[in-house]
């Protein structure tokens, strides 16, 4: 499946008003993207046991989206199917006390897969860029007073990029998938989730709030990515508007992503090969007695 027209690593830029967030170029039909991705998912479910059995690499699959966008369906579509050994998801939200304390990526570090495990991040570092750019709270850092707003975002993307290299350089990938839903449809799951009783709990006047800023979300989302996106932790962007379409699509990017890492059973030596037969041995005289 080739994935290059949503994949960004650095080699072109991403306009967010040219690329359709409804598109299903890749599966126009719904019961054929269910299938496809069911498909996938068993060979995704092969590679992550060969990924917990190798131990030589991490990845990280992080997910950014406007509200409403399907983050948290599609992580529960796609990657609830894995083994709760060496898999986990970690839900960024506002910052606790502990961690304002330290340093913006001191709390995305203690996330961070050992070589073997996967981890899912909803939402991410990318937080402390993009909310610090639509709500200024650059004006509120003492440090950020002495510099301009411009130069405090730059050294934001110029610090992810060298944290997401030193990462790689360290086995652990990260691949960045943001789930691009329109405005429009934004407000029709609004109104699904304040219409529909069993959905309600998953509104908040919030979610409205931070609507009014989309124009302001949407020009960071592009600046983001256009600053951060590289061959090693490349961006996904990936229409949002049709639900089946967007799943199987990541169900697609996950795939790839795996088998690029081409994880492997480890080899038993014949030593041990000779061991494990003695034991057999002993096993089957013991059954015996």
């Amino acid at each position: 499946m080739n994935l290059d027209k949503y994949c960004y690593d650095g080699s072109k830029k991403f306009k967010i008003d040219k690329v359709s967030r409804k598109e299903t170029s890749l599966c126009k039909d719904k019961k054929e993207a269910i299938k496809r991705m069911n498909e996938n998912l068993e060979q995704i479910v092969t590679l992550q046991q060969k990924l917990y059995a190798d131990k030589t690499e991490g990845v990280i699959f992080l997910f950014q989206a406007m509200d409403a966008a399907g983050k948290d369906g599609t992580i529960a579509a796609v990657l609830s199917c894995l083994s709760s050994h060496g898999v986990y998801e970690k839900a960024f939200k506002s910052p606790s006390s502990d961690e304002q304390a330290h340093d913006y990526l001191w709390r995305i570090h203690q996330a961070v897969p050992a070589k073997g495990e996967i981890g899912i991040f909803n939402r991410s570092q990318y937080e402390e860029v993009l909310i610090y750019i639509v709500k200024e709270l650059w004006k509120v850092q003492a440090r950020a007073r002495r510099i301009p707003e411009e130069e405090l975002i730059i050294n934001r993307y110029e610090d992810i990029n060298n944290f997401e290299k030193y990462l790689y350089h360290n086995s652990v990938r990260t691949v960045k998938i943001f789930l691009n839903v329109s405005k429009k449809e934004q407000a029709k799951r609004f109104l699904s989730r304040i219409d529909e009783l069993e959905k309600n709990w998953k509104f908040s006047e919030s979610d409205y709030a931070e609507r009014q800023y989309w124009d302001a979300y949407q020009k960071a989302f592009e600046d983001c990515i256009n600053h951060t996106a590289t061959k090693d932790a490349p961006w996904y962007v990936v229409p949002a508007d049709h639900k089946w379409y967007m799943r199987y699509v990541v169900s697609e990017i996950i795939l790839k992503t795996l088998q690029e890492m081409d994880p492997q059973y480890p080899v038993v030596s014949q030593e041990r090969l000779a061991k494990f037969s003695e034991i057999k041995t002993q096993i089957e005289e013991e059954l015996n007695q």
